[in-house]
């Protein structure tokens, strides 16, 4: 047992759920947060780690909410020791730049993730403030990083949305300003740009997918877990604003 506490979003998501069970492996106390509960993922983690994982129903675009969710973790563990930031508010409907571009929903989109992910980690960085440490782990993508290959979408009735690359994008940027913004603190805060990760996504997407990757293609959560541990771990004490980009060579 570490006895080190970490805060999962989205833990009942496909990408965060992997990381939190991964966390609880290594012997982390393991804060679960997502806007309902899970009950049968919930139970699952329960029954092996019993005391080690709790689980709070938080809507984390709310500000009193995440002040709820950090209330609760410090008084049921005592200590945070490190936020990973996985949540992603699903959305009601893409903007699709061949139509009508509704601002309203458009507006409440870039919120709920660019404006959502500057409140909770202001939040969560005041408490690292007063506790004199901490790590914080956002989540980006290759997207944030590059262009779409539409190429990929073409024969599927996918696409890449503008506002999800906007969005990542900002991940990146709000990891670096952060991290200046902590210099002296004794906190670090990163980010992860993991690539596509397999979703029953079509045949053809997938096939086109892997033509641009070296290896194998789409990735499973599992395969991002590694540098989620040493992010969080004392080996990591330097990297500081960082976007650590898994995606098996996409981005080449």
């Amino acid at each position: 047992m570490n006895n080190k506490t970490i805060v999962v979003t989205g833990a009942f998501g496909k990408i965060g759920f992997v990381i939190a069970l991964s966390l609880l492996e290594k012997g982390y106390l393991v804060v679960l947060s997502d806007i309902k509960l899970n009950q049968k993922k919930y139970n699952l983690l329960k029954i092996k780690y019993k005391d080690n994982v709790e689980f709070i129903k938080s809507n984390i675009t709310k500000s009193f909410e995440i002040e709820k969710l950090i209330k609760f973790t410090s008084k049921k563990f005592s200590r945070i020791n490190a936020l990973i930031h996985c949540a992603y508010p699903k959305n009601s409907k893409f903007t699709n730049l061949n139509k009508k571009i509704d601002e309203k929903n458009l507006s409440l989109t870039l919120y709920n993730h660019l404006g959502a992910t500057i409140v909770i980690t202001q939040k969560f960085l005041n408490y690292f403030l007063k506790k004199n440490s901490g790590k914080i782990i956002l989540f980006s993508s290759i997207q944030g990083i590059a262009s779409p290959k539409f190429e990929h979408y073409q024969g599927t009735s996918m696409q890449s949305p503008i506002e999800y690359s906007a969005i990542k994008s900002g991940i990146i940027s709000i990891t670096k300003y952060l991290a200046k913004y902590s210099k002296n603190k004794n906190i670090n805060i990163n980010c992860i740009s993991p690539g596509g990760i397999f979703n029953n996504q079509s045949k053809i997407f997938v096939k086109n997918y892997r033509k641009s990757c070296l290896n194998k293609g789409l990735l499973d959560p599992l395969d991002i877990t590694g540098s989620v541990a040493f992010l969080i771990s004392d080996n990591s004490k330097f990297i500081n604003g960082q976007n650590i980009i898994i995606d098996d060579g996409w981005s080449l």
